[in-house]
């Protein structure tokens, strides 16, 4: 994976857009992910908190097979974190929840852009903030 700016061109037509995106995936890619409609109902169902990848199964309509590959893919792009947790009887599960806060895409000066920000990266620009704040910069 890439971290830093990358630029891809989508082909509107005979008119050539500039994609841009600041992070460590490829925008093309982020919106080839974005297009198929399970991963993003795993997304939405996600955000609501952690949840395995058999109530993700129900809550989408999607068989396992179908919601471990979008999960698989989700995570390879950095918007589906994976935990474990322990059940009341002792058996571990994964969990799945949504590191996507914000999604932009803009278009302008015949470029469309597109910035992402997730949980991480605002967690880590309130630490900054807050060392800021303390004069730890």
């Amino acid at each position: 994976m890439l971290d830093r700016q990358i630029v891809a061109y989508l082909f509107d037509g005979g008119n050539r857009l500039a994609v841009q995106h600041e992070g460590q995936t490829d925008s093309a890619e982020i919106f080839q992910v974005l297009a198929d409609d399970y991963a993003r109902r795993i997304l939405v169902a996600a955000d609501q908190g952690p949840m395995t990848a058999k109530m993700l199964s129900e809550a989408c309509d999607a068989s396992l097979a179908t919601v471990y590959r979008r999960v698989s893919m989700l995570q390879e792009h950095d918007l589906l974190e994976e935990r474990t947790s322990v059940g009341p009887d002792g058996t571990h599960r994964r969990e799945f929840e949504t590191v996507l806060e914000e999604l932009h895409v803009d278009l302008s000066g015949g470029e469309l852009s597109l910035t992402m920000e997730t949980r991480d990266e605002l967690a880590d620009n309130f630490t900054a903030l807050w060392d800021g704040l303390r004069g730890d910069k």
